[in-house]
């Protein structure tokens, strides 16, 4: 339920902003007065705005382990992550929440061995619950990482992928891109066809994130490779509005995704009209 808090804005402040790819930027926000806005779980939302500008719902990128700040990757699709994409640091943004259905980090993940699959910006509401799960490593099985977007440079949180998810434990990460490149010796395919040739084991609870197209095909090829969409998860959380249920505009057939969602197991996705 959303309680009273999650509608008042807080003024928060972009402490620092970081280049992913050309067209998406991660901004690090705290509360006027330093530290996380609010708590929040892997796979919740906030609402940013800009006053005289606009507001959007946004993934929380960060984990809740962190409690510096929170993450936000923006990809620049529209009037206010255009400007969002102007800002400098030290500038203020209001910000609300947390809103919608996390993923089951803390009972159904628990003690799995994991699959992430993600496109493009998909790596970023799934990326919350990869540094969840490496935070609490102990507490969970292997992790497996596919992920694919069109070109290298459009590959986000690159470093940190290479840098840090590559050299934890009981990790395997696999990177593709949809066209060869000059200068990238890695996978080339769509995420689909590359998932259906690495031989992993059908014994994994999944998470799939990226472009419906994508996921789409996605889910074709796991069930292809004998997973029951009850170990799979996913998030609507771009159907996402006003986030408590009043504006109507997220509701597919009788749910209405910020407050039934946006996390779904996929074949409570398959219960809903074919709206996504």
């Amino acid at each position: 339920m959303c309680m009273p808090d999650t509608l008042i804005p807080e003024v928060g402040v972009i402490t620092s902003i970081r280049d992913e790819t050309p067209d998406v930027k991660t901004f690090c926000v705290t509360s006027a007065t330093g530290g996380k806005p609010f708590g929040h779980k892997p796979g919740q939302c906030a609402m940013l705005s800009v006053p005289g500008v606009g507001e959007a719902m946004f993934s929380i990128t960060s984990s809740p382990t962190n409690t510096l700040y929170m993450e936000f990757s923006v990809k620049r699709c529209g009037t206010l992550t255009d400007y969002m994409h102007t800002m400098q640091e030290g500038d203020g943004i209001t910000i609300r929440g947390p809103y919608g259905k996390p993923f089951p980090v803390d009972d159904v993940l628990r003690g799995q061995d994991l699959l992430f699959i993600a496109g493009g910006i998909g790596l970023a509401p799934v990326r919350s619950v990869i540094n969840y799960v490496f935070d609490k490593r102990e507490d969970y099985g292997s992790v497996d990482i596919v992920y694919g977007s069109r070109s290298a440079g459009d590959l986000v949180f690159r470093p940190e992928i290479e840098d840090t998810w590559r050299s934890r434990p009981r990790t395997n990460v696999y990177l593709t891109i949809d066209r060869p490149e000059e200068g990238w010796s890695g996978n080339v395919g769509f995420v689909p066809a590359y998932l259906g040739s690495l031989g992993l084991g059908c014994d994994k609870t999944v998470i799939v994130c990226g472009p419906p197209v994508m996921i789409k095909f996605v889910l074709e090829e796991l069930v292809k490779l004998g997973f029951k969409k009850q170990q799979i998860y996913t998030t609507l959380e771009l159907r996402m509005k006003c986030g408590i249920g009043k504006c109507g505009r997220c509701n597919i057939g009788s749910k209405l995704v910020c407050k039934d969602g946006p996390v779904f197991r996929c074949d409570e996705v398959d219960e809903l009209p074919d709206e996504y």
